[in-house]
């Protein structure tokens, strides 16, 4: 069946939405919910029918149902708030209420206007990434090898399907491609992706070898790529060391392309998705100038798009940056709005990872109370994204700082072993420097800070350490150029604003560093 509405076209036999001549990428358990929503239209579905027609009746949380309408929503051009197309009715289920034109015959194929770019709808409407993960050539030459390659494959699409705010292609739509020459142009065109990974497996007589790599579809760039060597005893295990690794490299690798993407175009009107990217680019420069740029961004995206919860949590996260590191003067009304806007983007977006661990942070940094709750939110968000280098980071942090040493640091080992050339080392490597620190390893916290610092000399936090574990070894004069460059970064900072500005369980300790950073010289 074939329904048209709107500047849409949905056919079930292909499995395919389209948005004029361009395709859009819909993960399959939306594309099922779409497709039943219209097929039902004249009555009201409820939650019990989705889940027996879209979940076949097994019973999924009230979470998962919420992504999957808001994703079909997203794919439609509808919202939450607007509900043009999809309206839910409060205890009664979810209805498809827009003018729909059925029909049984196939239509003839959209072409592509002149200049236009068919396939990309993700691009044109600049929504979420989509990413394919093609099947991995066995370069070994024993046909037994395919099994091994297409588990590698199947490895890393469900540990994509995990990461927020992108798509993944299923399996059987990637699949067609398996032992065909490959342009990845082409496959971007076909499948509506605007990144492909692929890659090779080869065994020799007792090692095995995966390469893989990410590419841009539409310029055909190289944007990531790597190898793994293993065991071929412990193929399973090599498996799952292979799709954590990548995942964790593909999250900032794919964030920093759809910025770079951004860069290019000059839209007259951005969306809240361009704009959200925006703020992401002025958040990774980590200047105060570049935090006050992103928040303009970030409310500029939430006039556009009110209930955007990635926004809100972003928002959060970025007062919440700026608060520990002296950037802006907050009171206690300023931290009340900041702890609000997370926790009301969790309420809207309970399983988004990455919603989470920015709540989370914000929570914790921002929160006069309760901060064993924002604690509680970074297990989520890595129940739902176990492989996310920056969720374990800062998790890593807080369980430090809560005397859980051992804990944090196997978060940041693995964040570390994951995604070692990650380009936020620099905090991976401030978080062991306050382990150090913590456990009175003056000389570790020292060369921990030295390394951070090297990544990035404004991090205050690797500049704090640096001072106390130098006066703690009655390095004096070291310490006081600390708290020097330290003023440079935080121009406000006083021993009574750190106590209040630090959120540290343990108080006896953070008033120890009080202390040592007055004897190097910070204002009381």
């Amino acid at each position: 069946m074939i329904y048209q509405f709107e500047p849409f076209t949905l056919d079930t036999a292909r499995r395919e939405l389209r948005e004029g001549g361009s395709l859009v990428a819909l993960e399959p358990q939306v594309f099922d919910l779409l497709a039943h929503l219209i097929a039902a239209r004249d009555r009201v579905v409820s939650r019990d029918e989705l889940l027996e027609i879209v979940w076949h009746g097994r019973i999924v949380s009230e979470a998962t149902i919420s992504s999957r309408l808001n994703a079909a929503r997203v794919a439609i051009g509808d919202t939450g708030l607007d509900q043009r197309l999809i309206r839910t009715l409060p205890r009664k289920g979810v209805r498809f209420v827009g003018d729909v034109k059925a029909m049984t015959e196939d239509l003839p194929k959209p072409v592509a206007g002149p200049g236009s770019d068919a396939g990309f709808s993700w691009r044109a409407r600049s929504r979420l990434p989509a990413v394919a993960v093609l099947p991995f050539a066995n370069m070994s030459g024993e046909p037994e090898q395919d099994f091994f390659a297409d588990g590698i494959c199947e490895e890393i699409i469900t540990a994509l399907s995990r990461m927020s705010g992108l798509f993944v292609i299923a399996r059987n739509s990637s699949f067609t491609y398996k032992g065909k020459a490959i342009d990845v142009r082409r496959v971007g065109e076909e499948l509506g992706v605007g990144y492909v990974l692929e890659g090779s497996v080869r065994r020799s007589r007792d090692r095995l070898r995966i390469a893989g790599q990410l590419v841009d579809a539409v310029s055909g760039a190289h944007l990531w790529s790597d190898r793994f060597d293993g065991d071929p005893q412990d193929v399973f295990a090599l498996q799952e060391r292979v799709a954590d690794s990548v995942v964790a490299a593909i999250e900032p690798t794919l964030q920093q392309a759809e910025i770079g993407r951004l860069g290019h175009a000059a839209p007259s009107r951005l969306d809240a998705y361009e704009l959200l990217l925006r703020a992401n680019a002025q958040l990774s420069e980590f200047t105060g100038a570049g935090m006050e740029a992103a928040l303009a961004c970030l409310s500029e995206a939430l006039v556009v798009e009110p209930d955007y919860a990635s926004a809100m949590a972003a928002t959060a996260y970025c007062r919440a940056q700026c608060h520990f590191q002296g950037w802006a003067e907050q009171d206690d009304h300023a931290r009340s709005e900041a702890v609000d806007l997370a926790w009301r983007a969790v309420e809207l977006a309970p399983g988004d990872a990455q919603v989470l661990w920015m709540a989370a942070f914000a929570i914790w940094n921002m929160a006069l109370s309760g901060h064993e709750r924002a604690r509680d939110l970074f297990r989520r968000s890595l129940l739902l994204n176990p492989n996310s280098a920056m969720a374990l980071t800062l998790a890593g942090w807080i369980e430090t700082t809560c005397g859980n040493g051992l804990e944090g640091r196997d978060m940041v080992v693995r964040a570390q072993r994951l995604n070692p050339r990650d380009p936020r080392g620099w905090l991976m490597a401030g978080v062991m420097a306050v382990a150090d620190l913590i456990d009175e390893n003056h000389a570790g916290a020292i060369e921990w800070a030295d390394r951070a610092l090297a990544q990035n000399r404004r991090f205050a936090v690797a500049l704090r350490v640096l001072a106390v574990a130098n006066v703690k070894l009655g390095r004096l004069d070291r310490a006081r150029e600390a708290v020097a460059t330290l003023l440079t970064v935080e121009p406000r900072l006083t021993v009574s604003g750190f106590l209040t500005r630090i959120p540290f369980p343990l108080e006896s300790t953070a008033k120890i560093y009080a202390e040592a950073l007055a004897r190097a010289g910070l204002p009381a």
